[in-house]
């Protein structure tokens, strides 16, 4: 590995880097983030776009092939503040650790702050109860790396640093991250087991709406296995295998069998009533993002749609 020096300068640190033999005709940018693992690809390639690296005393393109010997020197800004205000929002935390936070989340409760829901969000949250976060992409807040719809219940990951939040964007991305979830849909699902395999895009008319039909739909792919079945509804166990938005509703819809209370994809009945879309995020198997060691969290199934199951004569204990 080639030396590096790091020097903490007025609001900002400034690293120094030589180019060993090794690493000679690499990209700039591949470069850094190989030397720099706590500071995304993305990260990076802005502080290149500001100004901020130089080579040789010279700013240089992300796309530049270092040579043996090139002395590279990187400023990173001090963390900016992130316009979000931090709220005393009671969390059911799962684990927690200095690089990230497993919580159950609630019925209800936005995920990230957006037009009409500024307040009360799961970022909101996370910002009071976690004092020392490291900020994710130079913005001092947590590093969401998945989402759950408001009104889906169950685990979500949030990452303290900007290398726990690398790794884990990367697991994700690479579908190494095992996720199951729990749904009690419309109707008899007809096979035990079964996989849906159908695109999934914005559609076309309806935007707050994802659709398997819709034009340049992205490759989709959800398992299923059937739990429990009785009158007009089932109660199955899910593997998303991709991480499209809605994913598990509208493939499931896409199958006549919307989940219960999920009124945007035809889960509204008479006789099967949810105050909600009865979803819930239930297991989550990863890799510890520093030390790499097996890790398996579980959410217990939430209360409103337990109370539905034995209500209609199953009791999921």
């Amino acid at each position: 590995m080639p030396p590096a020096a790091r020097r903490c300068l007025v609001d900002m640190e400034e690293y120094q880097f030589t180019v060993d033999a090794d690493s000679s005709r690499e990209r700039l940018d591949i470069f850094l983030s190989v030397q720099q693992a706590e500071i995304s690809r993305s990260r990076l390639k802005k502080l290149i776009v500001e100004g901020r690296v130089t080579v040789n005393g010279v700013e240089q393109r992300a796309g530049y092939k270092v040579r043996t010997g090139d002395r590279i020197t990187v400023q990173v800004p001090a963390l900016v503040a992130l316009d979000t205000s931090p709220e005393d929002i009671p969390l059911d935390i799962i684990f927690e650790d200095e690089y990230f936070i497993v919580l159950n989340k609630p019925v209800g409760m936005v995920v990230h702050p957006a037009p009409g829901h500024s307040a009360g969000t799961l970022v909101n949250a996370l910002l009071h109860h976690c004092n020392d976060l490291s900020g994710i992409g130079g913005v001092e807040r947590p590093g969401i790396v998945h989402r759950l719809d408001k009104d889906t219940s169950g685990l979500v990951i949030a990452a303290k640093t900007e290398s726990a939040h690398k790794n884990l964007a990367r697991q994700f991305k690479k579908r190494e991250i095992q996720k199951e979830y729990l749904a009690i849909v419309k109707g008899n699902v007809k096979t035990d087991k079964g996989s849906i395999h159908a695109p999934i895009g914005r559609h076309k008319v309806h935007r707050k709406k994802m659709d398997t039909r819709a034009l340049n739909g992205r490759e989709a792919q959800t398992e299923y296995e059937v739990v429990h079945r009785s009158e007009g509804w089932s109660y199955l166990r899910l593997w998303p295998k991709t991480g499209r938005t809605h994913q598990i509703r509208v493939h499931l819809a896409s199958i006549h069998h919307p989940v219960i209370g999920d009124n945007l994809y035809g889960g509204k009945s008479p006789g099967l009533k949810m105050a909600r879309q009865a979803l819930h995020a239930h297991r989550l198997e990863l890799k510890h993002p520093i030390t790499d060691s097996n890790l398996s969290f579980c959410a217990p199934l939430p209360p409103d749609m337990a109370i539905f199951l034995q209500s209609h004569g199953y009791d999921p204990k």
